[in-house]
C-alpha cells in the first residue's frame, strides 16, 4: 500500500484507468435516485468488476484486500465471532493472535463503528486488525465456515459417522473441510512442508518443524484417495495421472494472509506419495541482520555486497537457508536505480522490481541458456538459483568478468571445499581468482525455546567439544526441555551458522596458482575468516541453541 488515497472512490477509479467520466456520472446519478453506497452502484451496472473495487478502496483506506473464496477458515477466531454478529455487521474473523492478542477480521465497511465495537467487545483488551472484502465474498464465506466442524478430529467423526450438516454444497464436503485443516494446522505449528506418506494400511502425515519431521496423524487408508484428488485439484495437477510424478502450486489465506504451497507428487507402493512446500512470505524473507548472523559476519556480508562486480557464492546443502539468505541480500540492493534479474528453480517469493524468472523445462529454458537470455536485458545484478554444471558456471563467471554482480548458489559442505567443486566444473583457476568475491557457507540450528530451555554447567568432554582447555571454567550450558509454547520439542525457531570467506589479494594468488586446501586455509584464517564450527560454539555458549543440536548439523571432526 501507498497509504491513504486522497481521492474520493470515483475519481480514484478513474485515475487507476478502472472508470471513464461518463460512467462515473451515470452511477452517482443512480447512487442520487436510489439512495445505498457508490459501489453498489458501480457493480450493479457492471462498470467495475468485485475485484477492481475491492483493491481501489483497500487503497484509499490504506488496508490490504483479502480474497475470501481462497480462504482457510481459523477454528479459533470463528469461536470468538458468532455467527449472527457476523451476518448482521457483514464481516467474518480470520485469525486470531493469542501473542498479541489481536482478531484480524475481514468487512465489507471497515469504517462500521458500530460493528468495530462490537467486536471489540469480543475481544476485551485485546487489538483488531481489519482487512477488505466484498460484502457478496464475506456472506458467501460465513455460510461455508459456521456450522461446519473444523477442527480434524470432528471432521474424521462425521466422514465416520456419515453424518453431514443440512444445506451442505461442494464447498462443505467433509474431505474438503479436511484437507483445509491439516493446511491451517500446518501454519499454526509453523511447518515449511507437509508429508503425505500411504502406507499399507494408513497414510501418515508428517510436518517438517525447523527442520526435522515429525509424525503428526496416522489416518485410515479410506481417507487417501478423495484427499489425493483433492490436493490435485487445488494444486492444479491431473487427478487421472497416478503413475508419473507431478509438481503443481496453490494459494490460500491462511490465519489472516496469503501463503503459497508448491506440491510434488511421487508414485510409491501404496500410492501417490504428495508433499507441500508451505511458502509463506511473511516467515519466508527475513532482514538480513534477523537471520543470526554474528556482527563480524554482517560485516563481512556488507563489504561482499557493496563490491560493484564479481560473484558471491552462498552453499550449503538443501534446506540450509541459501535461498533465504540470498533475498535477503538483495533485498537491501533492490532499487528504481538497478536492474536486478533473476533465474530460478522455481520462484518461490515474488519481489517488487527484481525481474523474475522460473526454468521452464518445456521452453528448454535452463540456467545456462537462462544466464545467456538475461545478460541480453541489460542487468546490473543477477541471481543464479543454482550452479549445477559446467555450461551455467561458465556463464556465470563470463557475467560477472563483464561487471555484473553475480549471485549464486551451489551445493558445497564448506566455503574452501566450493573452490575444488568449481574447479570440478570446470572453472579456470585464474578466471575464478579475478572474478569470485566471497563465499558463505551456512547451515540452520534450531534455537532453545525461552520459555523451557534448563541451564547446566558443561562437563569435561563438552568442554572438549566446544575447544576449551581442561582448566577453564566450565560454562553453562542450556538443555531442551519441552513445554506448550514449543509443542513440547524443547526448540522454536531456527537461526543461521555460518563463515564468511571473503577473496582478498592474498587468497586470489592462491587460487589462481591452483593451490591446495591447507594454504588456502592458512590464507583465510590470517585475514579472520571464522570457521564454520567456531561459529556454532558461539551460539551453544550464548545459550541460543544446545550442543546437541550443534553436533547434528555441523561436523565437529576430530573433537569428536
Amino acid at each position: 500500500m501507498n497509504g491513504l488515497s486522497p481521492l474520493p472512490l470515483g475519481e480514484a477509479l478513474i485515475a487507476r484507468g478502472c472508470l471513464s467520466d461518463d460512467q462515473l456520472h451515470i452511477a452517482l446519478r443512480e447512487q442520487r435516485r436510489n439512495g445505498g453506497r457508490l459501489e453498489q452502484h458501480l457493480l450493479g451496472l457492471g462498470f467495475v468488476s468485485d475485484a477492481v473495487l475491492r483493491e481501489a478502496m483497500a487503497e484509499r483506506l490504506g488496508i490490504q484486500a483479502v480474497a475470501l473464496p481462497e480462504l482457510i477458515a481459523d477454528a479459533t477466531a470463528l469461536a470468538r465471532v458468532p455467527r449472527w454478529l457476523a451476518q448482521r455487521h457483514t464481516l467474518l474473523p480470520l485469525a486470531w493472535d493469542a501473542e498479541r492478542q489481536t482478531l484480524t477480521v475481514a468487512m465489507a465497511n471497515p469504517a462500521d463503528l458500530v460493528a468495530l465495537d462490537a467486536l471489540r467487545q469480543q475481544v476485551p483488551g485485546g487489538e483488531l486488525a481489519t482487512r477488505l472484502a466484498s460484502a457478496a465474498d464475506i456472506l458467501d464465506a460465513i455460510e461455508r465456515c459456521y456450522g461446519f466442524a473444523l477442527a480434524i478430529d470432528d471432521i474424521l467423526d462425521e466422514i465416520e459417522t456419515g453424518a453431514a450438516p443440512e444445506g451442505q454444497g461442494d464447498h462443505a464436503q467433509p474431505v474438503v473441510r479436511l484437507v483445509d485443516a491439516v493446511l491451517a494446522d500446518a501454519v499454526a505449528h509453523r511447518a515449511s512442508d507437509i508429508h503425505f506418506e500411504p502406507e499399507a494400511g494408513f497414510v501418515r502425515i508428517r510436518y517438517r518443524v525447523d527442520g526435522v519431521l515429525r509424525q503428526i496423524r496416522a489416518l485410515h487408508h479410506s481417507y487417501w484417495p478423495a484427499m489425493t484428488v483433492r490436493l490435485k485439484l487445488m494444486a492444479g495437477m491431473n487427478i487421472a495421472e497416478n503413475r508419473a510424478p507431478q509438481d503443481g502450486r496453490l494459494s490460500r489465506h491462511v490465519a489472516g494472509r496469503r501463503i503459497d504451497f508448491r506440491a510434488a507428487t511421487h508414485p510409491t507402493t501404496w500410492g501417490e506419495n504428495l508433499v507441500l512446500r508451505i511458502l509463506d512470505r511473511r516467515s519466508g524473507l527475513v532482514p538480513l541482520p534477523r537471520l543470526g548472523y554474528s556482527a563480524d559476519n554482517l560485516a563481512r556480508l556488507g563489504q561482499l555486497a557493496a563490491r560493484p562486480e564479481g560473484l558471491i557464492l552462498v552453499v550449503g546443502p538443501t534446506g540450509s537457508g541459501k535461498t533465504t539468505t540470498l533475498y535477503a541480500l538483495l533485498d537491501g540492493l533492490n532499487s528504481e536505480q538497478v536492474n536486478l534479474m533473476t533465474l530460478e528453480d522455481p520462484v518461490e517469493y515474488a519481489m517488487p522490481l527484481m525481474r523474475q524468472t522460473s526454468l521452464n523445462e518445456a521452453a528448454k529454458l535452463d540456467f545456462a541458456g537462462g544466464v545467456r537470455s538475461l545478460l541480453r536485458q541489460d542487468p546490473d545484478i543477477l541471481l543464479v538459483g543454482e550452479i549445477r554444471d559446467a555450461d551455467t558456471a561458465a556463464m556465470a563467471l563470463r557475467a560477472a568478468m563483464t561487471g555484473h554482480r553475480v549471485y549464486a548458489t551451489l551445493h558445497a559442505n564448506s566455503a574452501l571445499a566450493a573452490l575444488p567443486r568449481l574447479r570440478e566444473l570446470g572453472a579456470p583457476p585464474a578466471l575464478l581468482a579475478d572474478c569470485l568475491s566471497g563465499i558463505v557457507a551456512q547451515r540452520l540450528l534450531r534455537t532453545l525455546c525461552p520459555h523451557c530451555a534448563e541451564p547446566y554447567p558443561a562437563d569435561r568432554p563438552e568442554r572438549a567439544l566446544l575447544g576449551l582447555p581442561d582448566d577453564a571454567p566450565a560454562p553453562v550450558l542450556h538443555r531442551a526441555v519441552g513445554c506448550p509454547a514449543c509443542h513440547h520439542q524443547g526448540y522454536r525457531g531456527r537461526t543461521c551458522v555460518a563463515e564468511v570467506l571473503r577473496c582478498d589479494t592474498a587468497l586470489a594468488d592462491l587460487i589462481a596458482e591452483g593451490a591446495g586446501r591447507e594454504a588456502l586455509a592458512t590464507a583465510a584464517r590470517a585475514q579472520g575468516f571464522v570457521p564454520l564450527l567456531d561459529d556454532a560454539c558461539r551460539l551453544v555458549l550464548d545459550g541460543k541453541t544446545t550442543l546437541a543440536e550443534a553436533l547434528r548439523v555441523v561436523d565437529f571432526g576430530e573433537r569428536r
